[in-house]
């Protein structure tokens, strides 16, 4: 049943992007913000390294709240 909640859930969030992709602009918005002054004060590797710990955060803490 959980599965299926998930496929819901993932179906919903595709939806609303096709619908409405200025929400998901806005949602990425602070992200983007952070990586380009990143890169600005450094160099694209270093912001490539941030977006890659970011995510392994974003799932880490997706896992532990499960």
């Amino acid at each position: 049943m959980a599965k299926e909640i998930d496929r819901i859930r993932a179906r919903s969030a595709l939806e609303t992007v096709r619908e409405s992709p200025v929400i998901a602009l806005i949602a990425a918005l602070p992200v983007l913000a952070v990586l380009g002054v990143v890169w600005w004060l450094t160099n694209w590797f270093v912001a490539l390294i941030v977006l890659v710990l970011l995510g392994a955060v974003v799932v880490v803490r997706g896992r532990l709240i499960r």
